[in-house]
């Protein structure tokens, strides 16, 4: 019921770190989640491991089938993002995109490039 009103204020929710730990997939049908992220343990074996390529394809179908958006982290390469981009993952973290920077590099990067930038609630 908390992620249900979650959902009502308009927050958006995402699973992190999925595939790890615990995370029941009986009780992600039911779940409000909009994104589900694909944890870098996964990610970083795409090439290398068959097991973790087919792992990572099926979080990505998984998360598309049930209307979620897939986010993979930790992303290094031009080749591990490239994978998951073919397999339908549109969106992705990691040091191949950037380093991690202040939150004011962020929005003057986003102004640059002509996006919205939202501050203390209004979108500039």
């Amino acid at each position: 019921d908390v992620l249900y009103g979650f959902k009502d204020e308009g927050l958006r929710l995402a699973i992190d770190d999925f595939g790890t730990g615990y995370s029941s997939l009986s009780r992600l049908r039911y779940m409000p989640v909009d994104v589900l992220k694909i944890d870098r343990t996964f990610v970083r074996e795409v090439h290398t491991d068959p097991q973790s390529a087919s792992m990572v394809s099926a979080i990505i179908a998984l998360a598309n089938n049930l209307g979620m958006e897939p986010l993979a982290e930790g992303i290094e390469t031009e080749d591990e993002w490239r994978f998951l981009a073919d397999r339908g993952c549109p969106f992705g973290q990691g040091f191949y995109f950037s380093r991690p920077i202040p939150a004011e590099q962020v929005t003057a990067m986003h102004r640059r490039a002509g996006l919205h930038v939202i501050e203390g609630g209004l979108a500039i």
